[in-house]
C-alpha cells in the first residue's frame, strides 16, 4: 500500500475553487494535520485528493485510455500549418515543441 507524505511548508501551489461540503470530523481532521504540518488546509485537502486518485487502479486505467485517445490523431483530418502572414522567421531550435 502507499504512504501519504505531506511536505512541510509545501503549500505554494496554483488553485482552482472547488465549492463542497464535508462532514465534521474529517474537518477537524484536515485541520489538525493542517496545523501539524505548518501548511494551509486547501494543500491537504489538495494532497488527500491526489493520493486517493492515485490508489484506484479502475480510475487510472480509465483516465490513461481517455488521454490516449484524446492524442491520436484524427483519420483523414490536414494537418494545420502555422500562418506566415507575420513575414518573420523564427528559429526552430527556439521553438517549444508540445
Amino acid at each position: 500500500m502507499s504512504k501519504l507524505k505531506i511536505e512541510h511548508g509545501a503549500s505554494k501551489v496554483n488553485l482552482v475553487q472547488l465549492k463542497t461540503n464535508i462532514e465534521d470530523g474529517i474537518s477537524q481532521d484536515i485541520d489538525l494535520m493542517a496545523s501539524w504540518s505548518d501548511n494551509e488546509r486547501r494543500y491537504i485537502v489538495n494532497e488527500l485528493l491526489r493520493f486517493a486518485l492515485t490508489q484506484d487502479e479502475d480510475f487510472l486505467k480509465y483516465k490513461a485510455s481517455l488521454a490516449a485517445s484524446t492524442t491520436r490523431p484524427v483519420s483523414g483530418a490536414k494537418p494545420v500549418k502555422p500562418s506566415s502572414e507575420s513575414g518573420l522567421k523564427t528559429d526552430p531550435s527556439s521553438t517549444a515543441r508540445v
